[in-house]
């Protein structure tokens, strides 16, 4: 349970200077990652429009947006940046299924328990990972998010960490979720000899063995890959597995 630090430079990712900093630098929007489009199976997949979801670490990606023309709702979105916030609150004043609040992952208390359908992260338990304290931070993290899904909710993670990093995060038995891994090529990537990479490999979810980890004789196709863990908080009541279903076209 240590820092990332090979994938690591010297900014504290897990500090709100350093974001302020960027956001005032910066501007416009960004996403870390991928694009909503190619989150979009995964998300109809497990999160219906009608759930009440939470995006962690929003910063001023355009995925919320994205998500609301695509149909959701009720979207509460939160960074620890007050910049951030100012500037999406601005932004997004005329759309009432986004709302925005400054805040740290480590302490969501303003929030009751099993107050939200769905957690969305893409790149803030990275981002904690990178800082000081980091399994600190990251089970200070994991644990609220647990305690704010509603039973059988869904916690999204999109990560570079490759299950030797995160599974020893995510498989703390008191949070009692049920794990599909999926793996997602960068944009852009192609296979050797300008084949892109298929479509069938990456809607499927990836075996893993009774630890959590990739089988041995998995190769990633691309080197650089994103990680996309489905975490659902069962029930004492709920069988020991999730039910793997097929990504369909229709949600493409």
């Amino acid at each position: 349970m240590y820092r990332d630090v090979s994938s690591c430079n010297t900014y504290n990712y897990g500090d709100a200077l350093y974001w302020n900093a960027r956001y005032v630098q910066e501007g416009g929007s960004f996403d870390w990652y991928q694009r909503y489009s190619a989150l979009r199976p995964f998300v109809r997949k497990y999160v219906p429009t009608s759930s009440r979801v939470l995006m962690v670490g929003c910063g001023n990606a355009l995925m919320s947006e994205d998500m609301v023309k695509d149909g959701y709702e009720d979207i509460v979105n939160i960074d620890i940046s007050s910049v951030a916030i100012d500037m999406m609150k601005m932004k997004y004043e005329e759309i009432p299924q986004l709302k925005y609040l400054q805040m740290d992952v480590r302490d969501m208390s303003f929030f009751e328990d099993e107050s939200f359908d769905a957690v969305i992260d893409k790149g803030t338990l990275d981002s904690l990972m990178c800082g000081t304290n980091a399994p600190i931070s990251a089970s200070q993290m994991l644990g609220e998010v647990s305690r704010l899904l509603k039973p059988r909710g869904i916690y999204m993670l999109i990560t570079y960490g490759d299950p030797k990093a995160r599974m020893i995060h995510l498989k703390w038995k008191v949070y009692n979720w049920k794990i599909e891994l999926y793996i997602i090529a960068r944009p852009g990537f192609e296979k050797p000899g300008g084949c892109s990479s298929s479509m069938k490999s990456y809607l499927e979810p990836v075996p893993i063995t009774d630890d959590g980890q990739l089988p041995a004789e998995f190769v990633l196709e691309d080197p650089d890959s994103h990680f996309i863990y489905v975490c659902k908080k069962m029930n004492d009541m709920d069988e020991n597995h999730i039910p793997s279903y097929t990504l369909k076209g229709d949600i493409l």
